[in-house]
């Protein structure tokens, strides 16, 4: 018999994770993108008797973010980039009258400004002269990479100044108020955008054009492409399938 026959023969299935699965996940409050592809791969190491497994996500999302993340593993991750090149909904929460260096609450508020003087009708207003095609500074706490080195590596050990953040160019396809406190001021925003679009550069780039700063408070992806959060898996749950509990 020939030897490259009898060695096809005895190689083992591959597992279904290996041949490729992708899996919408829920990604909860303060994980980051890798951890979720860390505890992905360790579970399905885990629970399958697998030595090996790709897995890899398809856009990162920010530690303070929840919501929708593509997770491919096996073959699928070469499928990778079509996911990301997809369009992008959200739920912002953008907090006026005070900027923080990250552009969220990853760092402390500062700057602060009375608001008083804000309407809805002035956000309304505002918020038309961001839609269609622009060019958008990426925060300097982001993973971008500047120089070989990851921006947020430099603003963390006080070295931002340093760090020379190059626009891109973005599209913002709609956005919409969809609840406002009067009183705050504070307002949760609808975005549909196109890839590479930070929500945190949005917020910070609306408080400055309404003169009186402003940060992303929360953020939830809702979809991406025509993947929604409503079918997305928790990762608690995502662990109990792969032991065989409904």
């Amino acid at each position: 018999m020939d030897q490259n026959k009898q060695n096809t023969q005895h190689q083992e299935p591959l597992d279904p994770f290996q041949i490729g699965q992708v899996v919408v996940f829920d990604k909860p409050l303060r994980w980051t993108s890798f951890d979720m592809v860390n505890k992905v791969r360790y579970l399905i190491r885990h629970y399958r008797g697998l030595r090996k497994i790709k897995v890899g996500h398809a856009g990162t999302l920010d530690p303070l973010a929840t919501g929708v993340l593509i997770v491919c593993t096996g073959r699928k991750t070469k499928e990778i980039t079509t996911y990301q090149d997809h369009d992008k909904e959200y739920i912002a929460t953008v907090r006026l009258g005070s900027t923080t260096p990250s552009y969220d609450l990853e760092t402390e508020p500062e700057n602060f400004v009375d608001v008083q003087g804000i309407s809805l009708e002035k956000i309304n207003e505002c918020l038309k002269t961001f839609l269609g095609q622009q060019t958008q500074y990426p925060p300097v706490y982001s993973a971008k990479k500047i120089n070989g080195e990851r921006a947020f590596v430099a603003a963390h050990e006080g070295r931002g100044d340093e760090v020379k953040m190059r626009p891109q160019v973005i599209e913002i396809m709609d956005l919409e108020v969809t609840e406002y406190d009067d009183q705050t001021k504070e307002f949760k925003l609808r975005v549909h955008c196109s890839k590479g679009t930070y929500i945190r550069s949005l917020a910070h780039d609306l408080g400055q054009r309404l003169g009186v700063g402003g940060h992303l408070a929360g953020l939830r992806r809702t979809r991406i492409g025509d993947i929604r959060v409503e079918n997305a898996i928790s990762i608690e749950n995502f662990e109990k399938s792969l032991q065989g509990i409904e």
